[in-house]
């Protein structure tokens, strides 16, 4: 890249909030811009790349499922792909049985050894939890106990979230639960709500290489930003990272937990028959185990006699920051970034990591959209 190119805009991050403001601020605004991305890759924490040893296409950072009820959003990214018809299935294996989650009409039955119907379902559960629904502790814990019951819980939610968070869910926020809905009905599909879902054909790459690909946007790997970066753009900077880093932690480190992968080949044409099983058990370290053929059945690799397989753990990793823990705490020291960061000129941020919020894609991708509507009049 010539020393003499001088971007209009400068994007930190590859992510979808970057890309997408990239691929707007290009082809609508006319605009040059320079993406930097501190990885050799583009994409974030949703690319994909293919396996070397099976040919099978994998997400680097854990299995990504798009899945929006967002009309725009949904005619957006269809611009840049074509998605399959992959439906998500979430299994939990507890005590060398698996189970359905989200919990659901099948898992109480299964558990409990009944038949019951939806109804009686819903008075047995609410039997279970009518003596915790006032508690007085605001914490995960106690949000669970009260929504699903002691048994339930325990089996299937409480050493999945101590592994997930690092902590005791007694000391995490309610509002993490909130995530996890209970069904009275026999629906599998883990994404019920969501209209749209699916998998890329051609992978999560592919959507990023066609996000990127106008002549006005250039990208610059393996290249780290601070507030001294030798760059100056002509208009704004868009950064897309954490804010405690890049105010050298002015107000202390917020709190991550990140996420590290173990992929081993097996020697078989289907390893679990999913895409992935939950590992609730304080005696398996890893939270998750993928395998991702399944997430392309249309694909030719699916019918080998190999197969990937993905072991996911849940790590502290302050370089490598996945989920926030969003707790008062936090959020108090995230509010003084963020009005900190907001006194910086010619510079906006946006996107899960500087905002220290849990984004699906079509969350980020929709809030992306949204900056770009406030900007574009400042640019012109």
């Amino acid at each position: 890249m010539s020393k003499l190119y001088k971007p209009d805009i400068l994007i930190v991050g590859s992510g979808f909030f970057g890309a997408v403001l990239a691929e707007r601020l290009a082809n609508i605004s006319n605009k040059k811009v320079l993406i930097i991305e501190r990885r050799n890759h583009i994409g974030g924490n949703s690319f994909s790349e293919v396996d070397k040893k099976t040919n099978i296409e994998y997400h680097k950072y854990g299995t990504h499922i798009f899945h929006t009820a967002n009309q725009k959003v949904w005619d957006y990214i269809n611009k840049f792909t074509e998605f399959n018809n992959y439906r998500h299935q979430v299994l939990s294996k507890h005590k060398s049985k698996v189970y359905q989650m989200p919990i659901n009409l099948e898992t109480i039955n299964s558990f409990f050894k009944k038949n019951f119907s939806p109804i009686e379902a819903e008075k047995f559960i609410l039997n279970k939890t009518k003596k915790f629904k006032n508690y007085k502790h605001k914490n995960f814990e106690d949000k669970a106990i009260s929504q699903i019951g002691k048994e339930l819980y325990n089996a299937f939610i409480k050493g999945y979230t101590q592994k997930q968070w690092g902590k005791k869910p007694k000391y995490l926020p309610e509002s993490i639960f909130n995530r996890l809905p209970i069904r009275y009905s026999y629906n599998e599909d883990y994404y019920q709500q969501t209209q749209y879902q699916g998998i890329p054909k051609n992978g999560y790459k592919d959507i990023f290489i066609n996000l990127t690909k106008n002549k006005n946007i250039r990208i610059k790997l393996k290249e780290k930003y601070n507030l001294k970066y030798k760059i100056k753009p002509r208009y704004l900077t868009i950064y897309t990272g954490p804010l405690d880093s890049l105010l050298n932690y002015k107000f202390g480190k917020l709190e991550w937990r990140s996420l590290s992968f173990k992929k081993e080949v097996k020697k078989t044409r289907d390893f679990q028959g999913t895409s992935v099983i939950n590992y609730p058990d304080l005696k398996n370290k890893f939270t998750r185990v993928h395998e991702p053929k399944h997430l392309h059945p249309e694909r030719k690799p699916f019918n080998s006699n190999q197969t990937l397989v993905i072991k996911e753990y849940s790590v502290k990793n302050d370089n490598e920051p996945y989920y926030p823990i969003n707790d008062e705490v936090n959020r108090i020291k995230h509010r003084k970034y963020k009005l900190e960061a907001s006194k910086i000129k010619k510079f906006e941020f946006g996107g899960r990591l500087a905002d220290y919020a849990y984004y699906d894609m079509d969350m980020t991708i929709s809030a992306a959209l949204k900056k770009f509507e406030q900007i574009k009049k400042k640019i012109k």
